[in-house]
């Protein structure tokens, strides 16, 4: 059975350049604005934000991937820890706005994590969280600054995050039914 594309290659990289616009517009500018993914694929949108601020002359902004392993909530066992990578993103927080990246918002639990392992790194001004897409169901208080789609879906169902960088033959989002 086919699953159902949500947003295609075009539809992705057309979201990607609105919310660099968007980012621009909520900050008035990008000055001391940095961006931070979620890795895999949140680091996977920052970059390509990075890259679509850049091409288009708007200015080179600092960009790095965040491990969120260790500051999980639901980490499976105590004795069972996850490969965890240092945390160096090459720049100060301290007084900047982030923009932390993710490419799905679900329950909120990653966002939460990646706040937490931001401020191990450093005192932001402010922190604004960007997805690629929302799927709703919300366990936490947790609001995306910015989103490019919305797709609500049952318990039952999934988002399928395919970016080129991460081996898929093309960009899409599908959904899985479980």
């Amino acid at each position: 059975m086919a699953q159902p594309i949500v947003m295609n290659a075009e539809g992705m990289r057309r979201t990607v350049v609105r919310l660099s616009h968007e980012i621009e517009e909520r900050n008035e500018g990008l000055e001391d604005v940095v961006l931070v993914g979620v890795k895999r694929g949140g680091e996977v949108l920052a970059r390509r934000l990075q890259r679509e601020i850049a091409a288009s002359g708007r200015g080179e902004i600092p960009c790095a991937g965040l491990d969120i392993a260790m500051t999980r909530d639901d980490l499976v066992s105590a004795f069972i820890l996850p490969d965890a990578e240092k945390n160096e993103l090459g720049f100060p927080l301290d007084k900047k706005t982030v923009v932390l990246c993710d490419d799905v918002l679900h329950t909120g639990r990653s966002a939460v994590a990646g706040i937490e392992a931001l401020f191990r790194l450093g005192r932001p001004a402010k922190i604004q969280l960007l997805v690629l897409v929302d799927r709703g169901g919300r366990e936490l208080p947790v609001r995306a600054d910015f989103v490019g789609k919305n797709v609500p879906t049952s318990k039952e169902e999934y988002i399928s995050v395919h970016f080129t960088e991460l081996g898929a033959a093309e960009d899409a989002l599908t959904i899985i039914r479980r």
